[in-house]
């Protein structure tokens, strides 16, 4: 049979910029045609052509129970069939605002919107409507959506004004950015010593999985709190993508609590949708009151706690329990450490490295050697590796996240059927990681 992928891809160039409504789809960093997914369920994929793949894409991240769960397409069913958007408030937002607040006890208030990009670009301006301050601190290698200010990319020394990460993006919007090299107290220090009075927050994934998964430093999380609290500034944890994917409290249930630090501002997103576009901010109930209508900070969307995302939030909350995230954290540590002990039988130098159930394999003698704990070490990484690794694990029926820094994703549908396809495929994709030439 013809594949159809070529021709369907061939297509999409056609009207959409890239053939792609997210550019990671297009397969850019590990070349071939992108797979077009006709439906899924549990812990598969199954594209248009009627091939099945276990996936470890997730969507990137919300599909913690498993794809199309049942209770939870029945919540969005139902939400359906009473309408698909009022533009008015609704008692299923009420709920989920509620049932965030139980469960991440730095929450006092939730505001509802539509992508972690919008949540970001909030709280960026809730921080700068609150203090009176321009600057914002982010770290190298940490993304927060596509907010101007937030693309800014690293300068030289420890830390500097930021040049625009993207074309777009008004170099007098990235001055306002300070970039600071991750898992680096003293280069923060040094910028707050400098600086600190202008700066209106410092914006940091709770462990950042977007140059792979690389957790932070013991105490890093808790010094970020002490300057900032000293400075008059405010800490924003960025949770979209580790909030109630790493824990019911998301990374700050694991780590805030046991180091007795809290943020002020929190983003949420993916879980917190069960798939739907939604979105979050959280935190102090006098912060989150500065916004409109109660504050001079303006926010708003028309879509913003629509009732089928909150549904399909609701449901998924509902849902994950103890043993949901005991079951994704034990399919996790196995296909880990089958991806480790398959590279280290072929001789391949590499880290894997976790925070929680999220995971991702570093590749390359300094990765092996000294871990990756900074932007700048996870670029040093043999890229070359990965291409051949990712298409032998498709070849074998099993879809990788098609960037080498990305983190994996199980779910709590990943039963032994599933576990054992991946680690049915992991041999020869080592053997393939192996044989690759830079």
């Amino acid at each position: 049979m013809t594949d159809p992928m070529p021709e369907l891809f061939a297509r999409a160039r056609a009207v959409i910029p890239g053939g792609v409504s997210s550019p990671v789809r297009a397969y850019g960093s590990v070349g071939g045609t992108p797979r077009f997914i006709a439906s899924a369920r549990g812990p598969y994929v199954t594209d248009v052509a009627g091939r099945e793949y276990v996936d470890l894409v997730m969507s990137w991240g919300p599909g913690l129970l498993g794809h199309a769960h049942p209770e939870v397409v029945a919540a969005v069913q139902a939400a359906a069939a009473r309408g698909l958007s009022f533009g008015a408030p609704t008692v299923a937002e009420v709920e989920l605002a509620e049932a965030v607040r139980a469960r991440v006890g730095a929450v006092e208030e939730v505001r509802f919107v539509s992508t972690g990009t919008e949540a970001t670009m909030t709280a960026v301006r809730l921080a700068r409507g609150a203090t009176g301050r321009d600057l914002i601190v982010k770290f190298a290698g940490c993304y927060h959506g596509h907010v101007d200010a937030l693309l800014a990319e690293a300068g030289s020394g420890l830390a500097t004004f930021a040049l625009p990460g993207s074309a777009g993006v008004p170099a007098a919007s990235a001055a306002t950015t300070i970039v600071v090299p991750y898992n680096d107290v003293a280069a923060l220090e040094a910028v707050f010593a400098e600086r600190g009075h202008e700066i209106a927050a410092v914006v940091t994934e709770a462990a950042p999985a977007n140059m792979g998964v690389v957790p932070p430093a013991p105490g890093f999380n808790a010094a970020l709190r002490r300057l900032t609290a000293e400075h008059g500034a405010l800490l924003v944890l960025d949770e979209v993508l580790t909030g109630f994917r790493v824990g019911p409290a998301g990374w700050w249930g694991l780590e805030g609590v046991a180091d007795g630090y809290t943020p002020d501002l929190l983003t949420f997103g993916k879980v917190l949708g069960g798939g739907m576009p939604l979105a979050a901010l959280g935190g102090r109930a006098d912060l989150l009151e500065l916004l409109a209508p109660t504050g001079p900070v303006y926010q708003a969307g028309t879509l913003s706690g629509n009732p089928l995302a909150t549904a399909a939030g609701l449901a998924t909350l509902r849902l994950a329990d103890t043993d949901v995230y005991a079951r994704v954290d034990a399919a996790a540590r196995v296909v880990a450490d089958a991806a480790g002990a398959a590279l280290d039988a072929q001789g391949v130098p590499h880290r894997v490295q976790r925070a929680g159930n999220l995971f991702s394999v570093m590749l390359g003698e300094a990765a092996a050697r000294d871990g990756v704990a900074s932007y700048a070490q996870a670029q040093r990484q043999d890229v070359f590796r990965y291409p051949p690794f990712f298409h032998a694990m498709l070849d074998a029926g099993v879809a990788l996240p098609p960037s080498l820094y990305e983190a994996w994703f199980l779910s709590a549908a990943h039963d032994d059927a599933a576990i054992e396809r991946i680690l049915a495929a992991l041999p020869g994709a080592a053997r393939a990681a192996a044989a690759a030439r830079p």
